[in-house]
């Protein structure tokens, strides 16, 4: 019996490179699956992008009959994208990536294999970025250490990424239980269980454009994956008390011991030094008990994670204005 993949694309804002890559995917796939047990679908959601970009959507469609076409109504992120595509990906396995190449197509045979092999679950580890600078591989290994230091059962893989592949049942637990509207997707994918399989690959630079991950969407990504695993943050309040008791204690050993010595420090230094770190350590503990507020607001509210403007399969384009939460 002939198996189905099913590869998720999120698109944003993607036209410049999106032709190269649709070529370059295809000829892959068409590659890959030639006589194989393998069938593919290759899904693209449009994430509500401004430029050209669902025109060409159309246009690979209309000419594909493997090409399926989700578009949002509005711009809901890249997390919210992946997620519909696998709403609605009917493969045996399925595996999200990006549209700038920067996820390498030649990898998806492999991932084949580890399905075959009967693995659920396959993580793609980034060994290097060819575009990537000093500062983003610092921070993206200081961010996994920092946040398998406050997780604790749970752990992740050093530089995993938006590029992974899982089975049908892993799919479907995804489709049924993890629904939260403040997300982090690649850390839900790795903690889901079953059987886990590892493959390196290196990531190109971009095919074109510019990345629409900025520094403001990378420390937004880096506290919601710390809010979703770890209530360390909220202990900050406790560690910096006991802290705080502990320096005073030293403060006031020095304080006495100066007194009887004749030498009584001058307080003001000491008083500014102790507010500021007191005051430091009390905003930092009231923005992590916003971002926590801030979660449970969005989950009580129940917005849909994402709307669906119109959905394209075998070249016909139907409206659905319909919702999935």
């Amino acid at each position: 019996m002939q198996k189905k993949i099913s590869i998720v694309v999120s698109v944003y804002n993607e036209s410049l490179g999106l032709e190269q890559f649709y070529n370059h995917i295809t000829e892959v796939l068409s590659a890959t699956t030639m006589n194989s047990k393998w069938d593919y679908e290759l899904i693209f959601v449009n994430d509500g992008s401004r430029d050209s970009s669902l025109d060409l959507l159309r246009k690979f469609a209309s000419a594909d009959s493997r090409v399926v076409v989700i578009n949002f109504a509005a711009n809901r992120g890249h997390e919210a994208a992946m997620i519909a595509g696998i709403d609605y990906a009917t493969g045996d396995g399925i595996v999200c990536m990006d549209a700038d190449l920067q996820h390498p197509p030649e990898s998806i045979p492999a991932m084949l294999s580890k399905f075959e092999e009967g693995f659920d679950i396959i993580s793609m580890i980034r060994t290097s970025r060819a575009d990537a600078g000093l500062f983003k591989r610092i921070t993206s290994k200081a961010f996994y250490k920092v946040l398998n230091k406050m997780a604790g059962k749970n752990k992740f893989e050093n530089n995993s990424s938006d590029f992974f592949g899982v089975s049908r049942r892993v799919a479907n637990i995804l489709r049924k239980d993890y629904r939260e509207r403040v997300r982090f997707l690649r850390g839900y994918v790795q903690n889901v269980g079953f059987k886990k399989a590892t493959i390196e690959f290196e990531a190109s630079a971009r095919a074109a454009g510019e990345s629409n991950y900025n520094l403001k969407a990378l420390i937004k990504l880096s506290i919601n994956a710390i809010c979703n695993f770890s209530d360390a943050p909220l202990k900050i309040g406790i560690y910096s008390g006991i802290i705080s008791i502990l320096a005073a204690l030293i403060l006031i050993i020095y304080s006495i011991v100066q007194y009887f010595l004749g030498n009584a420090p001058s307080g003001y230094s000491t008083i500014i030094v102790v507010l500021c770190f007191m005051f430091g350590v009390l905003f930092i503990i009231l923005g992590f008990i916003s971002e926590y507020l801030g979660i449970i607001f969005a989950e009580v509210k129940g917005r849909p994670i994402y709307i669906v403007d119109s959905v394209i399969v075998e070249g016909e384009e139907r409206i659905e204005g319909g919702e999935i939460n």
